[in-house]
């Protein structure tokens, strides 16, 4: 028969005493530790979203592809228009890809626009070494 006690609330586990080591009060916790540790973490998201931003991400340098003909064997002439901060330059990276998707070329352009002016358009060729089914902008970034 077991040892049944008036002060051990009803349906409350029954524990032999000393078989299983002491048992920790429910209510211990640190809400000051919890609260450092989420305000460390959210401070290195946001160093690493800013590096990550300064890296890859500027949206005063955009390009669009306007067209791209003079499809040969050997090259590809893209026509785009790059947003740039006003009279400022870019660098443009331009990639000609092959109906499988393979990249058969690519090349860097330096874009200037004028002094006031926001938009530059531009004309390149891209040589391939095969025959390209693309021609396409991949990045545009500060000129230097």
């Amino acid at each position: 028969m077991s040892e049944t006690h008036a002060t051990i609330a009803p349906g409350a586990p029954v524990f032999p005493p000393g078989r299983y080591g002491r048992r920790r009060n429910p209510g211990r916790r640190r809400p000051v530790l919890r609260a450092l540790l989420v305000a460390v973490l959210l401070a290195a998201m946001g160093l690493v979203a800013a590096k990550l931003y300064n890296q890859y991400g500027d949206p005063e340098y955009r390009a669009e592809v306007i067209t791209y003909t003079g499809i040969t064997d050997s090259r590809v002439v893209v026509d785009f228009r790059v947003t740039l901060p006003p009279g400022g330059s870019a660098t443009c990276l331009l990639r000609a890809r092959a109906h499988d998707g393979a990249e058969v070329g690519h090349t860097e352009v330096v874009v200037n626009a004028e002094p006031g002016a926001r938009h530059a358009t531009v004309r390149h060729e891209v040589p391939t070494s095969a025959r390209p089914f693309i021609g396409e902008v991949l990045r545009c970034r500060p000129a230097g």
